[in-house]
This record gives structure tokens, C-alpha cells and sequence, in this order.
């Protein structure tokens, strides 16, 4: 069975990139462009880890992140949160199971998943 990964990225191109990436290794692959109506799919889809971009570490950058976390069907679910700002280590403490800046290298963030993946089999 292949592993399930949701994608929300804002930019399309990225999105259509890391997507192509993660389905050429087996994975099945949901992208979305919003954030809108994620939590519900994560519930119902149950992937085995989700990739977020968040543009900010705020309190409304990190909505979704955190209702994943605190949900108690979703809370297992690894976060990985893709994003360009500069404190990016706040959003490890705030809700992320893993943080990686953009531009990020696509060996690592393949890794990176993996690694979460692994971490929740333990």
C-alpha cells in the first residue's frame, strides 16, 4: 500500500513540482493550492504525513497547523512546514513536527518525510 502525503502550497509551480516528486516514489499524492476545507480532508484521508506552507509564524499562519495538532484524529499526522520566513524555528515550537526553509533541496525534504514517516511507525 503506498504511503499518503497531502501537499498545501500557495504557489502552483511548487506545488505541481513536489507533487510529480513524491508520486514518482510511490507516494499517493492529494496537492491543494488553500488551505480551505484541509482539515476536513485530513480527517477523512488519513495520509501519513501532510506538507503546509505557511507563509508567517502568527497565530493565523499557524491556524491550520495547529488544529491538526490538537485534533484528536489528525494529532499523530507529521507536519511538515515548508515556508520563507526567517523564524523558522518558531514554528517547530508552535506546531511542526519538522520545519524546512524555501528554497529547500528536494533530496531533503523527500528525506525529511521519510524520516517522519519512520518516527511514527516507532
Amino acid at each position: 500500500m503506498s504511503k499518503r502525503l497531502i501537499i498545501v502550497e500557495r504557489d502552483a509551480d511548487i506545488l505541481q513540482v513536489i507533487s510529480v516528486i513524491f508520486e514518482e516514489k510511490g507516494y499517493q499524492v492529494s496537492a491543494y493550492t488553500t488551505e480551505e476545507g484541509i482539515l476536513s480532508k485530513i480527517h477523512n484521508e488519513q495520509p501519513d504525513a501532510v506538507l503546509l506552507d505557511i507563509i508567517q509564524p502568527t497565530i493565523e499562519g499557524t491556524t491550520l497547523c495547529r488544529a491538526i495538532k490538537e485534533t484528536e484524529t489528525t494529532k499523530h499526522i507529521p507536519v511538515i512546514v515548508l515556508s520563507t520566513h526567517m523564524r523558522l524555528s518558531n514554528l517547530k515550537e508552535v506546531c511542526a513536527d519538522e520545519v524546512m526553509a524555501k528554497p529547500f533541496d528536494i533530496d531533503e525534504l523527500v528525506d525529511t518525510v521519510e524520516k517522519q514517516m519512520e518516527l511514527l511507525e516507532e
